[in-house]
């Protein structure tokens, strides 16, 4: 399970070190293997391990491609996933295209969760995290049943 939140580097050639925390779960699980896309919602990155993802790609695949909605969110996580592997120092190079999309430079921000990664620029993960923290402390939030059900 990835948790948490770690401040860290995007490297020159667009190369990001994985922390050492979560390393040998990614080696275990997926051989090294990872699966770089975009949030179809947010400007920021998704990094699942191999075996997570595959499981997301059998779920696109039963979305009806009639539907359009379903066709779009296909297309995006689909078309942009890249695939990526732990080198020995424990990094992966995040193509160029995808960092563009969620306007990666040098700081950003790794959250963990659960069974994949965000991966913000820094700025906007700042600035994103302030307004939920306001919305949640607004007293008009509705919280749907699910998160009602939640005690934390």
């Amino acid at each position: 399970m990835f948790r948490g939140i770690t401040n860290l580097s995007v490297d020159t050639k667009g190369r990001l070190a994985i922390p050492s925390r979560y390393r040998n779960s990614i080696i275990d699980a997926s051989n090294r293997q990872i699966i770089v896309t975009v949030d179809h919602t947010d400007h920021c990155l998704l990094i699942y391990p191999m075996q997570d993802w595959i499981n997301i790609e059998e779920q696109l695949m039963k979305l009806s491609n009639m539907n359009r909605r379903s066709r779009n969110v296909q297309r995006l996580l689909l078309g942009h996933a890249s695939e990526c592997e732990l080198d020995s120092q424990g990094r992966i190079r995040i193509a160029a295209p995808l960092r563009e999309y969620a306007g990666l430079e040098k700081k950003v921000v790794l959250v963990g969760q659960l069974n994949k990664f965000e991966l913000w620029n820094a700025d906007t993960w700042q600035t994103e995290r302030d307004a939920w923290i306001t919305e949640a402390q607004s007293d008009d939030m509705e919280i749907d049943d699910a998160l009602s059900q939640v005690s934390i």
